[in-house]
């Protein structure tokens, strides 16, 4: 049973809930921004640390959270370009989810037996 007082009836348009997985949809957003947790990235370090990930795919997905302002992207003007992606404040404050992403995920591979 839930709790009226700490969950009411969702009021806002859209619900927050369904803000939130807006922002994470996307098969890859979620290691993205936990592997952003640890400061700046290159595109190619990304790319290593996420190997099964298309560059078309992490390239759309860091623009789409870029957009939703969680990713900052820096260029900086050196030949060749160098261009670093991070975590804005808010993205920072996405922290706390993505940590219990992954102690969920590890639970679950465990009692599952994966």
């Amino acid at each position: 049973m839930k709790d009226q007082t700490m969950y009411p009836d969702c009021t806002n348009h859209p619900c927050p809930v369904e803000t939130t997985l807006n922002i994470l949809s996307g098969k890859w957003k979620g290691i993205i921004l936990y592997r952003l947790l640890g400061g700046k990235r290159r595109f190619n370090e990304l790319k290593k640390l996420i190997p099964n990930v298309t560059r078309r795919t992490l390239t759309l997905q860091l623009r789409e959270l870029e957009r939703d302002k969680v990713v900052k992207r820096t260029v900086y003007a050196e030949v060749p370009p160098r261009v670093e992606y991070e975590l804005t404040t808010i993205g920072i404050s996405m922290s706390p989810i993505i940590r219990s992403m992954y102690d969920w995920g590890l639970n679950y591979q465990t009692e599952a037996k994966l």
